[in-house]
């Protein structure tokens, strides 16, 4: 059940289902190729004030597409090759509706930006590890973030029919740079020519099938009366390379939320704000009564399964404050519950990781948590009586900036334990590709070799501030004033300085083509849609279409 006793028109909300989409068609027929058709309607835009005309997308483009992402991986596991196309003839897509982002705050402009990089980088993830591969059948003309989406594919198929192009032209017509990672893959990705790519990322116009193949652009060209064989056949090809067993998928069933002036409030996750604050209280609670022990009886559970029913929370949660609430700097999070059930969801992970459905379910855990790093938010955990940051809910304290753990030496029975498992250990990686806890140590193998040891092994606070897991340990007579401290200081600093603060210091190590995304294009994006070059009065993403002509600022910053 999805309920809430204070609706408010303007809230954007991220579940869908396929009955309700509008832009969308999720084709299967129980074979190994799916499709995924782009048909968007004009009059379908999440805002009010545009027409999303030539295929162009919004938010809520992408909020369908992520959900039909979500289905093919734990609905559909006979699928193993997806081939994501258009239904309008000579158009693939034309990208970001630019009227949308000239009537779009910045902040919209980069939630929406950093919305559609997590859906295209989950794409990649599932067919790094799920098997399900991605095949972009470009049946028409393809710029700007619609190209980026078939970057984000496994292989790209492009009609020849003499004037079909792909472009990224964000630069030369619009003043800024494609939002969707179209730089960094391809370079790191399509492997091009940065000389090449400097020329193709400045022409407005594109380039056609024949050079396109040339330049590494796209992987296979046939005409119009071929198109479609090649499209069965390269998808027919994929889906060989895939490992995804069939059978019977798993059902996807609506989230129970419950929005109120309070906050978000689901089975396992709880989300209270305080807006004067501006805080946010995350409660994530550990599985209560007896969890299944056979992999049957995990199927039989399917979307009721615990692991799965509380990242998909989680992840609903992490995405509403982050579009709905941009005054709640700081979210704090917690956890209430057995610690020993935690550990024994994460000892059932470990056991039946082969399955594919328990392999689908460390992948929405790890996407999930990848969502929380990147996002624009202060992170403090909250350690205290009644918590159970153990395994997979201490990746969630090791995600935060700080954290504080309630020191209770003289009160055995009341004082918080933490615990490691093996899950911490790389289950489930950052963009980095490092665990948190190396990620936490900044290369040094000894602490994450002495915090291995004490896998299994219940920590009280002073334990856990000898391995280095938690930042403070107050103990009963200063835990308020010190959190209350905290949390004040946190909120008195500057929000810009802050997100770019956390977002330099969350992710020691070397770069991953997902960090460039995240982090160096991110940042220049950012910048750039504040620019009067882009968004000033006569800025060419405010002049596009008018037949006007972009007045730049030819100083160099």
């Amino acid at each position: 059940m999805n309920t809430s006793t204070s609706p408010d028109p303007m809230l954007v909300t991220y579940d869908t289902e396929p009955a309700k989409y509008r832009h969308w068609k999720l084709l299967t027929d129980g074979g190994p190729v799916a499709r995924l058709v782009l048909d968007i309607q004009e009059d379908g835009g999440i805002r009010p004030g545009y027409k999303l005309k030539l295929n162009s997308y919004d938010l809520g483009v992408d909020i369908e597409l992520n959900d039909a992402a979500q289905r093919l991986r734990f609905e559909h596991p006979e699928v193993k090759c997806v081939v994501v196309t258009s239904a309008k003839p000579r158009m693939f897509c034309s990208g970001a509706n630019i009227y949308m982002l000239g009537l779009s705050s910045h902040a919209w402009k980069v939630n929406f930006c950093k919305f559609t990089n997590e859906t295209r980088n989950g794409l990649e993830d599932s067919s790094e590890h799920s098997g399900l591969k991605f095949l972009a059948a470009l049946n028409g003309a393809t710029a700007g973030g619609g190209y980026e989406l078939a970057l984000a594919c496994d292989e790209i198929a492009m009609v020849d029919d003499r004037s079909t192009a792909v472009s990224l032209p964000e630069v030369p017509l619009l003043g800024v740079l494609p939002g969707t990672g179209g730089l960094t893959r391809l370079i790191d990705k399509r492997r091009m020519r940065r000389d090449l790519a400097d020329v193709f990322c400045t022409m407005s116009e594109g380039v056609r099938a024949e050079r396109a193949r040339e330049w590494h652009l796209v992987d296979h060209i046939a005409k119009p009366q071929q198109f479609e064989d090649m499209i069965a056949a390269c998808a027919a090809e994929l889906a060989r390379t895939s490992d995804r067993p069939g059978g019977q998928g798993v059902a996807l069933t609506p989230l129970n939320r419950r929005i109120d002036e309070h906050g978000y409030h689901y089975t396992h996750v709880d989300v209270a704000i305080d807006g004067a604050a501006r805080c946010a209280t995350l409660t994530v609670t550990a599985p209560i009564g007896r969890q299944p022990d056979e992999i049957e009886e995990v199927v039989t559970q399917g979307a009721r399964w615990w692991p799965l029913a509380m990242a998909r929370e989680l992840d609903d949660a992490i995405l509403m404050l982050r579009t709905n609430h941009l005054d709640i700097g700081l979210w704090q999070i917690k956890t209430r519950g057995d610690l020993s059930a935690v550990l024994e969801a994460d000892a059932m992970l470990a056991k039946f990781r082969d399955h594919w459905f328990v392999r689908e379910t460390i992948g929405f855990l790890r996407r999930c948590l990848r969502r929380l790093d990147v996002s624009s938010r202060s992170l403090f955990a909250i350690i205290d009586e009644g918590s159970c940051f153990g395994g997979l809910f201490l990746e969630l304290a090791l995600a935060a900036d700080r954290s504080f753990m309630l020191r209770l030496e003289d009160d055995f029975a009341r004082a918080p334990r933490i615990a490691l498992s093996e899950a911490n250990f790389g289950q489930y990686p950052m963009n980095s590709g490092l665990s948190r806890l190396a990620s936490r140590f900044a290369g040094e193998t000894a602490p994450v070799e002495a915090a291995r040891a004490a896998i299994g092994q219940p920590m009280d606070a002073a334990r856990a501030e000898q391995l280095g897991l938690v930042t403070f340990t107050p103990d009963e007579l200063d835990w308020d004033d010190e959190l209350r401290l905290a949390i004040e200081e946190r909120a008195s600093l500057s929000p810009d300085a802050l997100t770019g603060m956390e977002a330099s210091l969350r992710f020691a190590g070397p770069e991953t083509m997902d960090t460039r995304i995240f982090g160096r294009l991110t940042a220049w994006q950012n910048w750039i849609f504040q620019r009067p070059n882009a968004v000033g009065e006569k800025g060419a993403l405010k002049v596009y279409g008018t037949g006007s002509k972009s007045a730049f600022d030819w100083n160099r910053v």
